[in-house]
């Protein structure tokens, strides 16, 4: 009997141990101090983001067919809220002094994906751009993601040639995207991407692309303009296996330019072939993260109730239902 209670005991023992073990394990470190470490004084925490409206409203006519209408997508406002920014819509066909003003109340910009590259959206795209170039030139960083028509748009402005694109075909197709050899990706657009990511990168297809535009790596390095203001760091291949370059990012500015669209894999669903897996949503995080992070480093602070007053809460977007193409939500202004 005495030996029965005590091998119970040593079991009990042994479990108890075994479960204290177990529990250690599991236990997160604390901080026994009751308050929250201090912030980074230089770092802007409710940056906001300017967004350029594109004429139309983003479904040919079948939403609004007036002829002053332009558009933003919502998956742009969502891909920049989803990294902890606001939106401050820019009307394209706004007087030029209301875009100034509101230019001073954003802390980095985006250029959407479109197809007008002429006229008045040319007009307004290229100001912009060279404001933005003078804010950082001043010691203001201000930071500027070009994507699919905005690196067109760019590539037309810095090369000083407006006949530099070429024919591709990339319409609504997802595709891997390769490296350029011997590139560092730190502080670019992949920095935050993990070893695994990047390599799915390249075997996956992972990047939504939907243009009919581009520009070979040959000819981009050939222009000495572009050259020297942007630094290559990925191509992609067409349908015909033509080479593109679709990922550039300025070597004295915070300015990147995805040929692809980042922000289509988590917001977008009117096409079966955008990429929808997790990866494709970490490729999406990952890059409105460095692009916000890039915006919070800005040190301008306009007043509270002037953002306020402009920010795109304070307009409502349209379900685009079977009348849209692309889209499943945009904003339209008129």
């Amino acid at each position: 009997m005495s030996n029965y209670i005590l091998i119970t005991t040593l079991v009990y023992l042994l479990t108890q141990l075994s479960s204290t073990q177990s529990e250690s394990t599991l236990l997160l470190p604390s901080d026994s101090t009751r308050t929250c470490p201090s912030l980074n004084p230089n770092l802007n925490y409710r940056p906001v983001i300017g967004i350029l409206s594109h004429p139309g409203d983003g479904a040919s006519g079948r939403l609004n067919n007036d002829t002053n209408a332009s558009y933003i997508a919502a998956s742009y406002v969502k891909f920049v809220e989803s990294a902890g920014a606001r939106v401050i819509p820019f009307i394209y066909n706004e007087p030029s002094h209301v875009l100034q003003q509101k230019l001073e109340l954003v802390n980095g910009f985006l250029f959407t994906g479109g197809w007008c590259k002429e006229g008045l959206y040319f007009d307004v795209v290229e100001d912009i751009f060279k404001k933005i170039l003078e804010k950082n030139d001043a010691g203001h960083h201000f930071p500027l993601l070009s994507i699919c028509l905005g690196f067109e748009l760019l590539s037309m402005i810095v090369s000083k040639d407006r006949s530099i694109l070429e024919h591709f075909s990339s319409s609504n197709q997802a595709s891997k995207l390769e490296f350029m050899q011997n590139i560092n990706i730190e502080g670019t657009l992949f920095g935050r991407f993990s070893p695994d990511l990047l390599r799915k990168l390249s075997t996956d297809c992972l990047a939504m692309q939907n243009h009919k535009y581009g520009i070979s790596p040959e000819k981009f390095q050939g222009n000495a303009d572009l050259h020297s203001f942007f630094e290559i760091l990925t191509t992609t291949a067409d349908e015909d296996d033509k080479v593109y370059v679709s990922t550039v990012q300025a070597r004295n500015y915070p300015v990147t330019a995805p040929q692809w669209h980042p922000e289509k894999n988590a917001f977008e669903w009117a096409s079966n072939v955008i990429p929808h897996s997790e990866d494709a949503i970490q490729v999406t995080q990952n890059v409105a993260n460095f692009f916000v992070s890039e915006a919070r480093k800005s040190s301008n602070r306009p007043p509270a109730q002037t953002v306020l007053d402009n920010l795109i809460y304070n307009h409502s977007p349209t379900f685009c239902g079977t009348a849209g193409k692309g889209y499943d939500e945009v904003y339209i202004f008129t």
